[in-house]
């Protein structure tokens, strides 16, 4: 399940979370987050229980992506026990991204 994060609920659901949780800061009109989204979904579903996969619209919520830095999307970070611990850019293919869970879940 893929969670959408908000300034609301970002502190509950990723700070304070149990589990390890990527981040993928997006936009509707962003033509590589859309490439994206099904391999973010797709990880969502094949890491259930052992990762929290959630995305924030940037549109909707420019505080929360300038809070993290964001200046091009998507951009991408990996939170384990409320820490950033790994960040990526851009497009990337599903073999990519996944290797990049590996590592967080191992970390």
């Amino acid at each position: 399940m893929e969670y959408q994060f908000t300034s609301q609920n970002f502190e509950k659901e990723v700070i304070n979370s149990d589990l390890p949780v990527l981040v993928d800061f997006y936009a509707d009109w962003c033509g590589p987050c859309r490439m994206m989204s099904p391999v973010v979904a797709e990880m969502a579903e094949k890491y259930a229980g052992k990762l929290k996969v959630g995305k924030v619209n940037t549109d909707n919520d420019p505080a929360l992506a300038g809070q993290f830095g964001v200046m091009s999307i998507p951009s991408f970070f990996f939170i384990k026990n409320g820490r950033v611990v790994n960040s990526a850019i851009g497009g990337m293919s599903k073999n990519a991204l996944e290797a990049k869970i590996e590592a967080l879940l191992q970390a």
